[in-house]
């Protein structure tokens, strides 16, 4: 397989020639989450398998496709499936859609995912603003030969999140009436969920929040300069804390109950921006 350089400028070169718009927002669209595309006024889809030499998502519910389109007045382009750590693809693929849609013109990154829930406050269908995160314990997608045209070797990390998108959320949130939580997430790789010991482990190290995605993607916007917001859907308890079975299908379950709210309230930040 070609240098993920070679590899990035190959697909920027197929997938601009069919966006039909020069994107500012970039949106990740977690499991459950698809749907969110439909709100848009599309402009053209780009499939993940004709794009050259470009990861496929493999996750039941996630689509595989760009989105191009326009919220309110804002050119977005969403990705309708991410591609995962666990699905055996090597880190610097599972960031290679984030770092595509910012060379496609994306000056800002929202991540959404679904996640389970450490902090004992919360409860399944709450929604979480990223505050931060802990990836300390899956591989750095930054690794290996930095790309300088991406961004520096050693790119600081302070504010992964940007506060004043965090900002935005918070004012969108409080005009919807929708109680926003706020926390920590962390990056595990999965596919296996958390034993109860490990969630109790990471509750000490200060995640409130953990999932199979995300952190790495967030990581890779910033080496780029890209600013970052990042919304955690609660879908489920995690082990231990949960008195039943954590299942894929409860995660889908929980999306699709939350989806219209999670919806309003992206749709609102994009609006407002």
């Amino acid at each position: 397989m070609a240098d993920i350089t070679e590899r990035l400028e190959k697909a920027r070169a197929y997938v601009a020639e069919r966006a039909g718009l020069t994107p500012k927002v970039g949106i990740v669209l977690g499991s459950g989450l698809g749907d969110f595309a439909s709100r848009a006024k599309i402009v053209s889809e780009v499939p993940y398998a004709d794009i050259p030499e470009f990861p496929q998502s493999t996750v039941e519910g996630h689509k595989g496709q760009f989105v191009f389109g326009y919220l309110g007045s804002t050119p977005v382009v969403i990705m309708q499936g991410r591609v995962h750590y666990y699905e055996g693809y090597p880190m610097e693929d599972v960031v290679m859609p984030a770092r595509l849609m910012g060379l496609l013109g994306a000056e800002t990154l929202l991540l959404t995912n679904a996640s389970g829930g450490i902090n004992r406050s919360f409860k399944g269908g709450d929604i979480m603003l990223i505050t931060d995160h802990i990836a300390a314990l899956v591989p750095n997608p930054l690794l290996g030969r930095n790309i300088d045209r991406l961004g520096t070797r050693f790119p600081d990390m302070s504010e992964v999140y940007d506060s004043v998108l965090r900002n935005a959320v918070i004012k969108a949130a409080e005009e919807l009436g929708i109680d926003l939580k706020q926390g920590v997430y962390c990056q595990l790789t999965g596919p296996s969920y958390e034993t109860p010991a490990e969630v109790r482990m990471l509750g000490k190290l200060g995640a409130d929040a953990v999932g199979m995605s995300t952190a790495v993607e967030a990581i890779a916007a910033r080496h780029m300069g890209l600013k970052v917001c990042g919304i955690s859907l609660v879908t489920n308890m995690a082990a231990g804390i949960s008195q039943t079975q954590l299942s894929h299908e409860e995660v889908k379950q929980a999306a699709d109950a939350a989806g219209k709210k999670f919806g309003d309230l992206l749709e609102k930040v994009i609006a407002d921006m």
